[in-house]
């Protein structure tokens, strides 16, 4: 029979491998412009806003969600841990041999822990009414932002990072932005993305901030449309 991928692939799912490719670009940049790494880590997340449209007016598939979670690991899991790795090498990569092996396990954190809550979801959780931990998109628009904003102390990004990889395996439920939310989120992102340093720096300053207030207050006060 095959694989017969023209035919059990989706619209959604095109736009899904879109972001698999901008979440590995933003990777592999990580090692030689974080600047450009965290924009691009930020288009990823405007592409999966775009992905989940799709899905929404009837352009998913069976594969789809699976699709979905594979590509969040890779560019919202992943790739932060390869973007913390850089910020905390530019620190400390003078450091003797051991303490390299420590960047690389507390950069890992973040990855490590986003397949874990990725698996958790996969077996234990398949309804909208349980969503708990941090998305680990929500995370990555933390990090990404920050550094954006001029938060790039490798200690500051280290203890931020760590927060944030346990946060995703975290109880509090985090339910999914509603549509009248996802917009102007999207506005800002954009302008985080094309124009990062603007009336100093305020995309991503303001994306920040939002972005804490969700990370902070959702669980609680936060409801999707």
């Amino acid at each position: 029979m095959g694989f017969r991928v023209h035919r059990r692939l989706s619209r959604a799912d095109a736009v899904t491998l879109c972001n698999a490719v901008v979440g590995f670009a933003a990777g592999v940049v990580a090692f030689t412009d974080l600047q450009l790494a965290a924009r691009l880590v930020l288009l990823s997340v405007i592409v999966d806003a775009l992905d989940g449209i799709a899905a929404r007016n009837g352009e998913s598939s069976e594969v789809g969600p699976l699709l979905d979670s594979i590509t969040d690991v890779l560019s919202f899991g992943v790739t932060p841990s390869l973007f913390v790795y850089v910020v905390l090498q530019s620190g400390y990569g003078d450091a003797a041999p051991v303490a390299t092996v420590g960047l690389v396990v507390v950069a890992s954190l973040y990855a490590v822990f986003s397949i874990l809550r990725t698996a958790f979801y996969t077996t234990y959780f398949d309804g909208a009414e349980e969503r708990p931990g941090m998305p680990n998109s929500l995370g990555a628009i933390l990090l990404a932002t920050a550094y954006l904003a001029g938060v790039t102390d490798p200690l500051v990004v280290a203890v931020g990072a760590t927060l944030l990889a346990v946060a995703q395996v975290s109880p509090f439920d985090y339910p999914k932005p509603g549509v009248k939310t996802v917009g102007p989120m999207g506005v800002v992102l954009f302008g985080a993305v094309v124009a990062p340093t603007a009336f100093g720096r305020a995309a991503p300053r303001l994306m920040l901030v939002i972005a804490l207030l969700f990370f902070a207050l959702g669980p609680r006060y936060y409801r999707a449309e």
